[in-house]
């Protein structure tokens, strides 16, 4: 092993000891989850047009999404120094997807959500449950970011939540994670702090929800990084149970 990947390595192993991961599962039919016959991850033919009569790609229905919202002004965000839309990242087929709450200054800048610091977390938290970021997908309520990263307004999120809606009916998850209480109050429709909805299983149309602290949340109170892994460990289980 050459020392950047045992260094790699050891930063992993280092970071699910503070989750309290104990060990990793060996299951065959967990690591092959999501594939097909012939080991290559089934794509594209969950979803057809409404019609019924010709399937449509969740990329597909994910572009279409994409060029609806365009160069969006459908609320005072575009006008307050956003500097582009930041619409979603991952597999399009993906089992698992997550929702935060609204790009921030490093997403703003790139394009895509969780790329800062509480994005690597997150991309930790993934792999702490045998996945790899690539295996799921990411967005946000909101798609632009709100001016030095405040809390979205009602009138923000009324623009935004049409456009996640459709994110989640294309992509079609078998289970979501909504990061942090605003995610979470806005899908599940609800004012419960974090700390009484997390833990929880929830029905989200056809997937079963759960919701946990926000990896921003995460890098200032660390003592919460076991109970955001007790959490993941349930996100491990009802994928395995959906995949059964």
């Amino acid at each position: 092993m050459n020392p950047d990947a045992r260094r790699q390595a050891a930063e992993h192993l280092r970071f699910a000891g503070e989750l309290g991961v104990t060990g990793v599962s060996r299951d065959p039919r967990w690591r092959a989850r999501g594939t097909g016959a012939d080991g290559v991850k089934d794509k594209g033919q969950r979803t057809k047009d409404k019609l019924g009569a010709v399937p449509v790609s969740a990329h597909d229905l994910l572009v279409n999404i994409r060029n609806d919202i365009g160069d969006c002004t459908r609320c005072k965000l575009h006008g307050l120094g956003r500097t582009q839309i930041v619409f979603g990242v991952g597999n399009p087929d993906a089992d698992l997807m997550f929702v935060g709450e609204a790009p921030g200054q490093d997403e703003d800048i790139q394009g895509f959500p969780f790329v800062g610091r509480a994005g690597q977390l997150l991309t930790k938290i993934i792999e702490a449950i045998d996945l790899k970021r690539e295996d799921v997908y990411i967005a946000n309520v909101l798609k632009c970011r709100p001016p030095n990263n405040r809390n979205p307004e009602p009138d923000e999120v009324a623009s935004c939540q049409p456009f996640l809606k459709r994110q989640i009916e294309a992509i079609h998850p078998k289970v979501i994670v909504a990061l942090g209480s605003f995610a979470a109050r806005t899908l599940l429709q609800t004012e419960e702090a974090i700390s009484k909805l997390r833990g929880r299983v929830y029905k989200y149309g056809d997937a079963q929800l759960l919701a946990t602290y926000h990896p921003a949340y995460l890098l200032r109170s660390q003592d919460k990084k076991r109970d955001t892994w007790e959490d993941m460990k349930k996100v491990r289980a009802l994928l395995k149970s959906a995949d059964d």
